[in-house]
């Protein structure tokens, strides 16, 4: 168990404006350099460089070298889910007018959080699974029923449990304030959804389109109608 000192040291670590907004960032599950995210806080890439030296110390990013750049992303999922309630608890502190999620329309009905989906489309296929009897969730976990590995195996989804993660969990959505999938069930449900054409990455932020294929698939598939999805 941490000690009050370590806890302390870290929540002040990510407490920094500049920090947090380079944490966020990496919510895509993308590694980005110093300078992209430099930009992204609003602060010049010789400062970013001393904030990502300290947020790696402390464990919560990872650093890859690839020639003569290095590429920052988030150290595990655990971080980028603490990274995700922070976000929806800081929307719901007293004095605060509540605002369930971003301004940008596109972000709130799909993106990614860190490598498993969010935003309306999450929880619409969340919702979807557990309606039709495929996962089973509870308030700290979940689990695939019999007739569900069927179910996913017939999408071409055969994730298996991985060591040191669990398996399906609910996620709270930022924006929707409802339970999206997360754990290795859902990483393995947005991979596919990249694979089958369903979803695209916009081409900046965490944003996703749902393309034409997708729509279709989603209502042929798991019964989710556009209007689940969709912001007027």
């Amino acid at each position: 168990m941490p000690t009050p000192n370590a806890l302390a040291e870290t929540a002040a670590l990510i407490g920094d404006p500049a920090r947090a907004a380079m944490l966020a960032a990496l919510l895509d599950g993308r590694a980005l350099t110093a300078g992209e995210l430099a930009e992204t806080a609003g602060i010049t890439p010789q400062t970013a460089s001393a904030h990502l030296n300290r947020l790696t110390g402390a464990g919560l990013l990872a650093v890859a070298k690839q020639g003569r750049h290095r590429y920052h992303r988030l150290a595990s999922p655990a971080v980028a889910g603490l990274i995700e309630r922070l976000i929806a608890l800081a929307g719901t502190m007293p004095g605060r007018i509540v605002a369930t999620g971003p301004r940008d329309a596109a972000l709130r009905m799909a993106r990614t959080c860190y490598d498993h989906l969010a935003g309306r489309l999450g929880v619409a296929i969340t919702d979807a699974l557990t309606g039709s009897g495929v996962i089973e969730l509870t308030a700290d976990g979940g689990a695939v029923t019999d007739s569900g590995r069927e179910m996913l195996a017939g999408l071409g989804i055969t994730a298996a449990p991985s060591r040191g993660r669990l398996f399906c969990r609910p996620c709270l959505d930022w924006s929707e304030r409802r339970p999206h999938v997360a754990g290795v069930l859902g990483a393995a449900l947005c991979a596919r959804c990249f694979e089958l054409g369903w979803v695209r990455r916009r081409p900046k932020g965490r944003a996703l389109e749902i393309t034409p294929v997708g729509w279709q698939g989603l209502a042929e598939r798991l019964g989710i109608a556009p209007e689940a999805i969709r912001i007027a």
